[in-house]
Order: structure tokens, then sequence, then C-alpha cells
């Protein structure tokens, strides 16, 4: 399986060359799409010098300015699909997600539709050093988007996952309306609603040590709102959801 790993990146100038290197190191087909931000950083500079150095394996998207991870990662599920990947990935680029459970989740896909690398799953466990409160609000975002959405998936908030190309194919992403990271819950959503299949391996979620967190109360409480708006614009995929996890 050729494996296209989409990373958007916004002043990840520490974090990005030791990501592609720990990704090209992996026993697995994987090509790298760097989607930038205008990172004033100099992230973009530095992706275009990977893909300079590895110009089969690595590729750069520049964008105008700060558009979001919605669009960011449309137009590289996009750019992927057209370049012909079997398997296209999600993750972020702050070493949050290990590279390395990439191989397990490479494996699993084959007998699934989309893998999710779940924090919630026997064996998944989110940063030991994350204070109880922080600790808390994950599990309970989590479980807050589960129970609204009705979901038998553990971890529907995880930005960790592989897709088969078919999958993303038969999925109408341009009615996705959501911008900060809700996006990837409706992405989720979507795909459980049309009965795709899923499966989930457990993964060490590891806070970033270099850079900052995107992650704001804005971002959180959008999210929390949202949550309801992609239940009610998919109400109309629910019933093949359900009707195709009964045949299965």
């Amino acid at each position: 399986m050729q494996i296209t790993i989409i990373i958007p990146t916004y002043n990840e100038a520490e974090n990005l060359p030791k990501l592609v290197s720990a990704l090209l190191s992996l026993p697995l087909d994987i090509k790298v799409l760097v989607v930038d931000d205008k990172s004033p950083d100099g992230t973009g500079e530095i992706a275009d010098q990977l893909a300079k150095e590895n110009p089969a394996k690595v590729e750069v998207m520049h964008r105008a300015g700060k558009l979001g991870l919605r669009t960011a990662y449309i137009s590289g599920i996009q750019h992927a699909l057209a370049q012909g990947a079997d398997v296209i990935g999600q993750m972020d680029a702050d070493f949050s997600h290990d590279p390395e459970r990439l191989v397990e989740m490479a494996e699993m896909l084959k007998n699934r539709d989309v893998v999710l690398g779940s924090r919630y799953v026997p064996g998944g466990r989110v940063d030991a050093h994350w204070p109880l409160w922080r600790k808390w609000l994950s599990a309970f975002g989590n479980f807050y988007a589960r129970t609204i959405l009705g979901f038998r998936l553990r971890d529907v908030t995880t930005g960790y996952r592989l897709w088969r190309r078919e999958t993303l194919e038969g999925m109408p992403l341009e009615r996705i309306q959501s911008n900060g990271y809700v996006f990837l819950v409706e992405m989720v959503y979507i795909a459980y609603s049309l009965g795709y299949r899923f499966g989930e391996v457990p993964i060490y979620f590891a806070d970033r040590q270099f850079g900052t967190s995107k992650m704001s109360l804005k971002i959180q409480l959008e999210a929390a709102m949202r949550i309801w708006a992609v239940r009610w614009n998919y109400r109309d995929l629910r019933k093949y959801g359900m009707q195709a996890r009964t045949k299965q």
C-alpha cells in the first residue's frame, strides 16, 4: 500500500524535520504531504528543503495564511487521491502521535476501512504528566461527542487515523462545515453514518515537547456547540449506517 501522510503545519519548525525522518524510516511505503499555512517561523522553508532532499517522498503545499484544519486536510486529501495514494493518513506535527504506531495501524487497515489511533481502548493512554483536570477534560470531550452522536467507537476526537482511498472517495467531504478540531469528529461521523468498518489501535498521546499548542478555550467551546450541528446535518446518512452495521 502506498500511504500518504498529510501533516498540516503552522509554526512547527522544530518538530517537522524529526517527524519526517521518523516517518521515512518506517518499514512502509510512505509519502509525506506537508500543508503549511505560511508559518512565520520558517516551517514552510524547512519543508521545501526536506522535499528537495527527498523528492520522491516529500511534497509541500503552501497556503496564503492560517486557513484552518478543515481546508488543510480537504486540500491535502484531494491532492493525495489525485496522486494515486492507496491509503491516506492524518496526524499532528508535534509528536503527540507516535509514528511507529502506523505499522500496526496499516496492518489493521487490511481488514478495515478506517483505523483510528485510540487513547481510550485497552493499552491506550494520555500523557502521564498531564494534571488531572486536563485528563478529565480530554476524556469528557470524547465522551460528550460519543454520547451525542451515538458512536460505539472509543476515541472519536483523535487526530491520528488511516483511511482507505475508497472510503474517502465514498464520503461527501464537501458537506463538512466545521473549521476547528471538531472537523476531525465530523469526518469520523460521516464514515460511521455510512457504515464503514472501523478499527482502533491503542496509542500513547504525548504532550508536545517543542512549539506551542494550537488548542484554546475558544476552540473547545466551538467544538461543544458544533457537535449538535453535526448530528443534525447528517441525519439523512444515519439510517444507511444503521442498516450497514446490522448486516456486519
